[in-house]
C-alpha cells in the first residue's frame, strides 16, 4: 500500500473502530454500531466501506446476500501512522517536543505523570 492509500479519514476511522471492536461485520451491523453517534445511513456506511476497500484497509467476504467486512489494517499500525504524521507535521518529528507542548498546555494528572515517568524509565532500561 502506498502512503496515500493508508491515509484514513476521520469518518473512515469510525468504521474502522467498529471493525476493530468486532469482526466481521455487515454494513448494517456497522450502521447499528455507530448510528446513534454519527447518524449515518447504510448508504453512507457502504460508501465509506468502498473507500476503505480501495485503500486495502479492509476486506470483504460474501456471506449469503451480504458482505461481511474485516480489517486488514491493525489499530496499532493505524495509530503508529497517525502518531508519526502528527509528530512530523506539528513537532518536527520530535517526541520530546510533543510532551513539552502537552505538559505546558494541558493539565496532566498525577497518573499521567506517573505513566510518563514509567515509560521513560523503561526506555532508559532498554538502552
Amino acid at each position: 500500500m502506498t502512503d496515500e492509500k493508508k491515509t484514513i479519514s476521520v469518518a473512515e476511522s469510525k468504521v474502522m473502530e467498529a471493525l476493530w471492536r468486532t469482526q466481521p461485520l455487515s454494513a448494517e451491523d456497522i450502521t447499528a454500531e455507530i448510528a446513534e453517534e454519527q447518524s449515518w445511513s447504510v448508504g453512507t456506511i457502504k460508501s465509506l466501506l468502498n473507500r476503505l476497500m480501495s485503500k486495502e484497509a479492509i476486506s470483504a467476504e460474501k456471506h449469503g446476500r451480504k458482505y461481511l467486512y474485516s480489517p486488514n489494517l491493525t489499530r496499532e499500525d493505524y495509530m503508529s501512522a497517525e502518531g508519526r504524521g502528527v509528530l512530523d507535521r506539528l513537532f518536527e518529528g520530535r517526541v520530546s517536543s510533543l510532551f513539552a507542548h502537552f505538559s505546558k498546555h494541558e493539565n496532566l494528572c498525577a497518573e499521567d505523570i506517573a505513566d510518563l515517568k514509567k515509560a521513560i524509565r523503561e526506555l532508559e532500561n532498554d538502552n
